[in-house]
């Protein structure tokens, strides 16, 4: 299990040379991080008197992005298990034209089921990095720079999924399908770029000396 592993030992299982967990894992993982220095920020926010008009809405975002972290280890946890069934349909046997039909059909559907892993992963960090933007300009001030780092990470995170549903649909056989799961996918992360460039952009400039 994916929580109960410390660092060092994640670290050495990416590593390996097995496939899972993989880039798509990953992505979730760095979401995940992201989003815990957002909390961070909430966290060092929250009692404090000079930020005490705003503690509600603090309290708020913290408790939905300490949602938004399980969903980032469920999808974790998603991507290596979607990896796994296209493996086994690949090894389905290929003997005659009926299993070839049914080993074929089996690789598109289980690729199709695998690419809507990372797309839950790049909308999901586009709501995330709407919070966390938020928290950047109500939250504690002093931590101006850690909510930059959630923002960085959470786009880190967006970017790696696209680079899974990329690879993902260019093996599928319905090209229409696979335009339109591309196109599902770019539009949250062009929003999410946008979004995520004007605050930090914003962040770096009430960090200058």
């Amino acid at each position: 299990m994916l929580l109960e592993k410390k660092v060092s030992e994640l670290i050495e299982e990416i590593s390996s040379s097995s496939p899972t967990p993989g880039g798509g894992s990953v992505s979730a993982l760095v979401g995940a991080l992201g989003t815990s220095l957002s909390i961070m920020v909430s966290n060092l926010t929250l009692g404090k008197k000079k930020y005490e008009n705003v503690q509600e809405e603090i309290q708020q975002l913290k408790s939905k992005l300490e949602q938004d972290i399980k969903f980032y280890f469920n999808l974790y946890k998603r991507d290596s298990q979607a990896f796994k069934e296209v493996m086994t349909a690949f090894k389905l046997p290929k003997s005659n034209e009926e299993e070839i039909t049914k080993r074929n059909s089996a690789i598109e559907e289980s690729t199709v089921k695998a690419t809507e892993v990372p797309i839950q992963v790049i909308i999901h960090s586009l709501e995330i990095a709407k919070k966390v933007v938020r928290i950047s300009q109500i939250g504690n001030q002093n931590s101006l720079s850690d909510a930059g780092v959630a923002l960085i990470l959470i786009k880190a995170a967006a970017d790696g999924a696209f680079l899974n549903v990329l690879i993902n649909t260019k093996s599928l056989n319905n090209k229409e399908l696979a335009r339109g799961l591309i196109i599902k996918s770019a539009d949250s992360l062009t929003k999410l770029e946008s979004l995520v460039i004007e605050a930090l952009s914003t962040i770096k400039k009430s960090l200058e000396i």
